[in-house]
């Protein structure tokens, strides 16, 4: 299917406007009928039928024509809408005679009848018992909405238009109507109003896509000289405008407004300047759109494209110019790029400029079959078979109490507020349902899944040493129980930064403290041991807490006076090292100080003695020996000027970080 823009939306041939069909396959959204039987067409008749009203076949244009405007096709149109079935003219004819009030003329209705007639809507509400919804089990697709309307015109021309320019109370069975009418441009003609904003930048023009009706006829009139007239363009720019704010960092994308409520207020000058400017562009468009006010009133159409929050600039607001209920406003039906005046004109084109393809009734047919086909024969939906393994899960999958499933998210919850950290919150929970979990002793159930069979080893291994020390010195819980063998893995007691952490083979009977791997909780576990020697047997290595040894005040004051005299006498090294380098530098010579000789040289040369000494420092002499290198040789020995000074200062503060 190829799509040539031959024709303006508002300016369509009268040859061609007079054959066109409306195609309701693509323009209604109708529900998939059962499917049933449908009648053959007599012989002799040519290939024109109906869609939607089953049985129904044409000789002619005319005829087609008629049946289009019938009571029979409204309601055949009403009831698939609304989900039900279509009917034959039979089943119609039975349904018209059990209504009351008899639908007349049907076959003779005239082109000027509403499709909405109250004959109709009342055997549509009669008749709405009849129509059975889809079943919800059926997997059936949904029909896709398209952004344009067709119509047909035999016998093979199709011209579709973007549905946005129709008015919002249109219909696919009223497009056609609406079609021929905005071919009559009135007395002051057609006038859209398009808006674009994005990333600071804004576009807006008001456009006469239709001339007045009296323009139009002037058009093949001469001029006073005697020549023809020039025909105007279809359309014309009436008025336009074009500014850019600075709104956004470049390459980051979004606006500073957005940027603000999604995070802390930036309070840099960039940051400054984009809500500046996100001001300024909203002031400039709505003084922009107060002084074309009375354009804008008269305006058939309004398009805007914004963002969300960009479109407060136009709606919403004390004195807006346009309402936000406005029945003229429209969005573009299709992508848009950056708000210029160039994207302005290729979008108005896009609107106005008719979609044309060439199929034969032919392929039209078959393509509108296929497309019920789908509707109405989807496709099944085979349940997948369960693997063996699955469905003996789905057999085995237990079926708890409300009691039990309420025991097991308290578990849970203990457990995170252990694992986390969360010590007040932990003291809380245990103070209102320790005594519904068990004791402080209580074995972790083997659906938790966690490493430990008391509260306790589950808080050593993982590493909360505030936790472990409220179980151990608060609730007084037992050091000395064995680790389950179900919870123990080769790697326990290696993962551990503690110096003294034994890394102990498998089989070996384990406690809480063999599960801490963090110095934290180790010591913990040997600061209570050492202050509560009578309450367990800390240090036992068959029935015990397997603590490696304890770790009272006075040992730990010890650990600090070791550390301090660990550092001092770091500290004293390192001023010794300093001190005899500064006697190395004293007592080797200088170097004479030869006399500065004015020469005149063709290139700049240097010659250096390779097994002389190299000073690099901020003598006047080392700035004049630089004199002669290249750009990339200074910028090489001025990097190791900073490089050796850093390193000096670096040594300074670790000096001064050991007193």
């Amino acid at each position: 299917m190829s799509f040539t823009p031959q024709y303006h939306a508002f300016s369509l041939p009268r040859e061609l406007l007079d054959t066109l069909i409306p195609r309701n396959v693509v323009n209604q959204e109708p529900s998939p009928p059962e499917p049933e039987p449908v009648a053959t067409p007599p012989t002799g008749t040519t290939s024109r039928a109906c869609n939607i009203c089953l049985g129904a076949s044409f000789a002619d244009v005319d005829e087609q024509r008629i049946h289009y405007r019938s009571d029979w096709h409204r309601y055949n149109v009403k009831v698939r809408l609304n989900g039900g079935n279509p009917v034959t003219e039979a089943q119609f004819s039975q349904l018209v005679n059990g209504l009351e009030d008899s639908i007349s003329g049907s076959a003779s209705s005239s082109e000027g009848e509403s499709d909405d007639s109250d004959a109709v809507a009342a055997l549509v509400q009669k008749t709405r018992n009849l129509v059975r919804p889809p079943s919800p089990d059926s997997a059936l697709p949904s029909v896709p909405k398209t952004p344009l309307a067709w119509f047909h015109s035999p016998p093979s021309t199709q011209i579709g238009l973007y549905k946005a320019i129709f008015p919002t109370s249109a219909t696919p069975s009223t497009y056609l109507d609406e079609l021929k009418e905005m071919q009559k441009g009135g007395e002051e003609g057609r006038t859209w109003a398009i808006f674009m904003t994005a990333g600071g930048h804004f576009a807006g023009a008001i456009v006469r896509v239709k001339a007045p009706d009296s323009e139009v006829d002037d058009q093949g009139g001469l001029t006073k000289k005697g020549k023809p007239r020039k025909p105007k363009p279809d359309m014309e720019v009436l008025k336009h405008k074009t500014f850019h704010r600075y709104t956004t960092r470049r390459k980051q994308g979004g606006s500073q407004s957005i940027n603000d409520n999604s995070k802390s207020k930036a309070v840099s000058a960039g940051a400054m300047l984009r809500r500046y400017g996100e001001q300024a562009l909203r002031d400039d468009i709505r003084n922009l759109l107060q002084d074309w006010a009375e354009e804008i009133d008269h305006c058939e159409r309004i398009f805007i494209r914004a963002s969300v929050s960009n479109k407060r600039i136009f709606l919403d607001y004390d004195g807006a110019v346009i309402n936000k209920g406005d029945e003229r406003l429209r969005t573009f039906p299709f992508p848009t790029r950056r708000p210029t005046q160039s994207e302005l004109s290729r979008c108005l084109l896009e609107l106005t400029r008719v979609k044309v393809s060439h199929l034969t009734e032919e392929a039209l047919r078959a393509q509108d079959e296929a497309f019920l086909a789908s509707l109405l024969r989807p496709k099944p939906r085979l349940p997948v078979a369960a693997s063996p393994s699955e469905q003996e899960k789905v057999k085995e999958k237990p079926h708890f109490t409300k009691e039990e499933d309420l025991f097991r998210e308290k578990w849970s919850r203990l457990l995170d507020m252990i694992m986390r950290g969360r010590f007040d919150a932990l003291k809380a929970f245990w103070e209102r349902e320790g005594s519904n979990i068990g004791g402080i002793d209580v074995s972790v159930p083997e659906w938790a899944g966690e490493r430990g069979g008391t509260l306790l080893q589950v808080a050593a291994h993982a590493g909360q040493a505030e936790v472990t020390k409220w179980l151990l010195e608060d609730m007084h819980a037992d050091p000395t129980v064995d680790v389950p063998t179900s919870t123990t893995t080769e790697d326990d007691g290696h993962i551990s930064d503690a110096s003294d952490a034994p890394a102990l083979p498998v089989g070996v009977r384990r406690t809480a403290y063999d599960l801490a791997r963090t110095r934290a909780v180790r010591d913990v576990f040997r600061r209570c041991a050492a202050a509560h020697p009578d309450w367990w047997d800390w240090l036992g290595a068959e029935k015990g807490a397997r603590v490696s040894s304890v770790l009272s005040a006075e040992m730990e004051e010890g650990r600090e006076e070791k550390k301090k005299a660990r550092r001092k006498g770091l500290k004293e090294r390192v001023k010794e090292r300093e001190a005899k380098e500064k006697e190395r530098e004293v007592r080797t010579p200088s170097p004479p100080v030869v006399p500065e000789v004015k020469e005149v040289r063709t290139a700049p040369k240097q010659v250096e003695n390779p097994n002389g000494p190299r000073r690099l420092g901020g003598s006047a002499a080392a700035k004049e020996g630089l004199a002669g290198l290249t750009q990339e040789m200074r910028a090489k020995v001025e990097r190791e000027q900073r490089a050796r000074a850093a390193e000096a200062r670096l040594k300074a503060t670790n000096a001064n970080g050991g007193r």
